[in-house]
C-alpha cells in the first residue's frame, strides 16, 4: 500500500506541474478576454491554488505514506482524499461534455488516462481507510 501512495505522490507532483502550461495551452489570454477582470483573475488564482493543493498532496503521499496508511489520522486523511478523487472521477463524466473529447484522438486519450488516474487514486485512498 505504501508503494501505491508513493506512486500517487509522484503522479500528483507531475499533475500539479502540468498546470503551468494551462494558460498557454488553453489560450487564456484570448479565451478569457471577454470576461470581467475579477473572473479572469479568479481563473488564474484558483488554478494556482488547485495546483498548489495537488502539489502538497503529492508531497504528503511521498513523505508520509506510512502514516497515511497506519495511523487513525492518516486513514481519515486518506478517506478525505478518496472522496475528493472519487468526486473528481464522477465530474470527469458528468461535468465535461463528451463533445470536448469524443472523436478527437488526443483529447480522448487524455480523458481515458485521467479517468484511470482518478479511479486509481480513489481506490487506493479508500482502500487505505477501509482496510
Amino acid at each position: 500500500m505504501i508503494l501505491h501512495f508513493r506512486i500517487i505522490g509522484a503522479l500528483l507532483l507531475v499533475l500539479a506541474m502540468s498546470h503551468v502550461v494551462f494558460p498557454r495551452y488553453f489560450r487564456w489570454s484570448e479565451e478569457l478576454k471577454p470576461l470581467s477582470l475579477i473572473n479572469r483573475q479568479i481563473m488564474t488564482i484558483h488554478t494556482f491554488f488547485i495546483a498548489l493543493t495537488v502539489f502538497l498532496l503529492g508531497l504528503l503521499c511521498l513523505s508520509a505514506a506510512g502514516e497515511l496508511v497506519e495511523t487513525a489520522l492518516g486513514r481519515k486523511i486518506s478517506l478525505g482524499m478518496g472522496v475528493f478523487w472519487g468526486t473528481r472521477l464522477v465530474i470527469q463524466f458528468v461535468g465535461y461534455s463528451p463533445e470536448l473529447w469524443k472523436g478527437r484522438k488526443f483529447e480522448t486519450t487524455v480523458h481515458v488516462l485521467f479517468s484511470l488516474l482518478f479511479t486509481y487514486m480513489s481506490v487506493v485512498f479508500l482502500w487505505a481507510y477501509f482496510y
